[in-house]
């Protein structure tokens, strides 16, 4: 089964909150009320330096997934 980049999460336990699920690697879930991040991945020590340079293009990357998702809603 194929999925897209980035989906939309609702859980009506956490109604402040908005998830994006990022589904390719590195596999997460951001919650863009607070940007929280959960990583479903595992990372080495050595890892650390790559992943903080591509969290940052994560995070402005699921924000205009949402963005978009926001405005075709709305249309």
């Amino acid at each position: 089964m194929s999925f897209p980049k980035f989906l939309l999460g609702d859980n009506t336990d956490y109604p402040d909150a908005i998830f994006v699920i990022h589904t390719e690697f590195p596999r997460c879930i951001i919650n863009l009320a607070n940007d929280d991040v959960e990583w479903l991945e595992e990372f080495d020590k050595n890892e650390e330096n790559e992943l903080l340079e591509e969290t940052k293009q994560l995070f402005e990357a699921a924000n205009d997934f949402y963005d978009r998702e926001i405005e075709r809603y709305e249309a």
